[in-house]
């Protein structure tokens, strides 16, 4: 890896169903992830993705980038807007890109990431610490 390093689009899927697994998975049943009612009447456009399944896939792109999570140090982000999960099959899609911003000390490479649905931006000051390859 290199400073400029682009790392290729991973797009994800997230489904209605994706949402439900992972309420169970976390224990987070808020219906706001379930519920359009509930959803539009806190003011939400719709149904959306628990903010820690967005993070956490924009952290298995990273993961992949770089050959695993052993190799992640850091990651950290901000939620800057929710991903609204439409109630059909298709559900919506989330892509993550990245690029290596710089060399820090002991090897280590920041990554600078961005996950975008819909051409929105879904996280916000994203980045990882990894070390070199």
């Amino acid at each position: 890896m290199q400073i400029g390093t682009e790392f290729p689009p991973q797009t994800f899927q997230v489904t209605r169903a994706d949402l439900v697994r992972y309420a169970g998975a976390s224990g987070d049943f808020n219906p706001i992830h379930w519920s359009d009612r509930v959803a539009t009447s806190v003011g939400l456009p719709g149904v959306i993705a628990h903010g820690m399944l967005t993070m956490a896939l924009a952290g298995q792109a990273v993961a992949r980038w770089v050959g695993g999570t052993a190799s992640i140090v850091e990651y950290s982000t901000r939620f800057a807007n929710p991903v609204v999960v439409p109630d059909d099959d298709k559900g919506t899609e989330v892509v993550v890109t990245g690029v290596v911003k710089k060399q820090l000390e002991d090897g280590l490479m920041q990554i600078d990431i961005a996950a975008t649905c819909r051409g929105e931006k879904v996280l916000g000051a994203a980045k990882a610490l990894v070390r070199g390859r």
